[in-house]
C-alpha cells in the first residue's frame, strides 16, 4: 500500500502543479512558451526530462534484451543529435517563435508551413502513445492493475496535467522530474554494482557494440531516423523557444548532450543485468529496493514518461491551433489548443491500447517525421539555396517513402526496409536541391 500511496501522491502533486500554473497564465505566450523567459536550469532540466521519456528509459532497457551492449547507441545517437544542434540552436531561437512549422514557413512560405502543420501532429501521435504505453507498463509492474486500465489512467493524468498549465506548468515540474529520474537510476545502480560473479554478464568491449542483432546499417538507420530528430524536432525546439536568449539555449543543449552519455551506460547495464523487458525492470527493482525507495523509483519512471508526453502533446496541439487560427496570440487560439489537447490525447490513448511495443510506436513515428522534415529544416537553418517550388513535394514523398521503409522493415525484410529509408533522404534532397520544378497532382489538375 505504501508504493501505491506514493504513486497516487505523485499524480495528485503533478495535477496540482497544473492547477497552480493555470492561475499564473496571463497571456497565450505564457501557455505556449512560458513567456520566453526561462533560464539555464529550467531549460536544461525540461530538455533532459523530455528526452528521458518512458520511450528512452524503458525503450533502452527493452532494446538491450535484444542487442546487449549495442543498445548504448540508442541514447548515444540522441546525444550526437544534440551536439549537432548546439551551433544551430541560436538560429532556431533567432528565426523561430512558437513551433517548427512556423520556422519552416519563415524559410519556404505558408504552403510549407501548412503541410508541416498537418503532418507533424499525426506523426507525433505515435510519440505520445509511446509514453502512455511506457506508463502503463510501469503501473502493470505493480500487479494490481491490468494494461488497459493502466493505459487509461495514465492517459487521463497526462491530458489533464497538460490541459491546465501548458508550458508554464511543464517547466515548473520538469527540473524536479529530471532529478527524480537521475536519482532513481542511480539508486538502482547502487544495488546492482558490482554484479555477482555467477551472473556471467557480457563484458563491454568495442566488439560488443555491434552484433548480429545490431550492425553498422542499423546504426546508420538509427542516426537517420532517431538522432536527427534531436537536431530537428518540435519537442526539442519548444525548449529552445522557451529560453530567455540564444546563449541559454545553446548551453542547455550542450549540458543535456553530455548527461545523456553516462545515462545511456546506466540504462543499458540495468537492462542486461535484469534480463527482462522494459516492464520487467519494475518487478526487478521491487526485489532490490526498500519499499519506500521502490515507490520513489516508480515515481521517477513515471516522471520520465510524464515529461515527454506533456511536451509532445502540447506541441502537437499548438501546431494545429496555429494552422486553424493563423495567430496564436489571440484568446481563441488558446481555447482551441486546449480542445485539441483533449482530442489528440484521446487518439493517442486509443493507439496505446492496440500497439504495446514502445520502440515500435516510437520509431515508426520518428521515421515518418525524419524522412519528411530533417533535410528541409536543416537547409533552411543553414540558409542553403533550394528549389522552393519542390519543398512540399519533397516533404510528402520523403515522409511516405521513409514510413514505407519502416513498415517493410517490421514485416521481416530488414535490409530492403533500411535501403528504402535511406532512399527517402536521397529523394528528399534531390527534389529540394534540384533546379527542375516538379508539378504536384493539384497543379497538374
Amino acid at each position: 500500500m505504501l508504493v501505491e500511496g506514493i504513486i497516487i501522491a505523485y499524480f495528485v502533486f503533478i495535477v496540482g502543479i497544473g492547477v497552480y500554473s493555470a492561475f499564473k497564465i496571463k497571456k497565450p505566450e505564457d501557455y505556449y512558451v512560458a513567456g520566453k523567459k526561462a533560464g539555464l536550469l529550467p531549460v536544461s532540466g525540461s530538455l533532459l526530462a523530455t528526452i528521458l521519456g518512458g520511450s528512452a528509459v524503458l525503450g533502452t532497457i527493452e532494446l538491450s534484451q535484444k542487442t546487449g551492449w549495442a543498445a548504448l547507441w540508442f541514447l548515444f545517437s540522441a546525444a550526437i543529435g544534440l551536439f549537432v544542434l548546439v551551433p544551430l540552436s541560436k538560429y532556431v531561437k533567432r528565426f523561430g517563435n512558437f513551433t517548427l512549422p512556423e520556422l519552416l514557413g519563415t524559410f519556404y512560405g505558408r504552403k510549407a508551413e501548412t503541410i508541416a502543420s498537418l503532418i507533424i501532429p499525426i506523426a507525433w501521435l505515435g510519440i505520445v502513445a509511446a509514453q502512455i504505453i511506457a506508463a502503463a507498463k510501469i503501473l502493470t509492474g505493480l500487479n494490481s492493475i491490468d494494461y488497459p486500465q493502466a493505459a487509461v489512467l495514465s492517459g487521463i493524468v497526462f491530458i489533464v496535467y497538460t490541459l491546465l498549465g501548458g508550458q508554464m506548468s511543464i517547466l515548473k515540474t520538469d527540473t524536479l522530474q529530471s532529478i527524480l529520474i537521475l536519482a532513481g537510476i542511480i539508486a538502482l545502480l547502487i544495488f546492482t554494482l558490482p554484479a555477482p560473479e555467477s551472473m556471467q554478464l557480457e563484458a563491454l568491449t568495442p566488439s560488443t557494440l555491434f552484433n548480429e542483432s545490431f550492425d553498422l546499417i542499423d546504426l546508420l538507420i538509427l542516426l537517420l531516423t532517431y538522432s536527427v530528430t534531436f537536431v530537428v524536432g518540435p519537442d526539442i525546439y519548444s525548449r529552445v523557444f522557451c529560453a530567455r536568449n540564444e546563449k541559454t539555449a545553446a548551453r542547455s543543449v550542450m549540458i543535456v548532450a553530455f548527461i545523456l552519455i553516462p545515462v545511456s551506460f546506466a540504462l543499458t547495464w540495468l537492462g542486461i543485468y535484469s534480463k527482462g523487458s522494459g516492464e520487467a525492470i519494475v518487478s526487478f527493482a521491487q526485489h532490490l529496493l526498500p519499499t519506500w525507495a521502490y515507490g520513489l523509483f516508480l515515481a521517477a519512471l513515471l516522471s520520465a514518461v510524464m515529461s515527454s508526453a506533456d511536451t509532445t502533446l502540447l506541441t502537437s496541439s499548438i501546431i494545429l491551433s496555429e494552422l486553424v487560427t493563423g495567430n496564436l496570440n489571440q484568446k481563441s487560439s488558446l481555447l482551441l489548443t486546449r480542445i485539441l489537447i483533449v482530442g489528440l490525447g484521446i487518439v493517442s490513448l486509443l493507439i496505446a491500447l492496440f500497439v504495446t511495443s514502445i520502440i515500435q510506436a516510437l520509431l515508426m513515428a520518428l521515421t515518418f517525421f525524419s524522412g519528411a522534415f530533417v533535410v528541409p529544416t536543416l537547409a533552411g537553418l543553414l540558409r542553403l539555396k533550394v528549389n522552393k517550388n519542390n519543398v512540399i513535394l519533397s516533404m510528402i514523398l520523403g515522409g511516405v517513402i521513409a514510413l514505407a521503409g519502416k513498415i517493410i522493415f517490421l514485416s521481416g525484410y530488414q535490409l530492403t526496409g533500411n535501403i528504402v529509408i535511406i532512399l527517402s533522404y536521397l529523394v528528399n534532397s534531390f527534389l529540394l536541391f534540384s533546379r527542375v520544378r516538379l508539378k504536384t497532382s493539384a497543379e497538374v489538375g
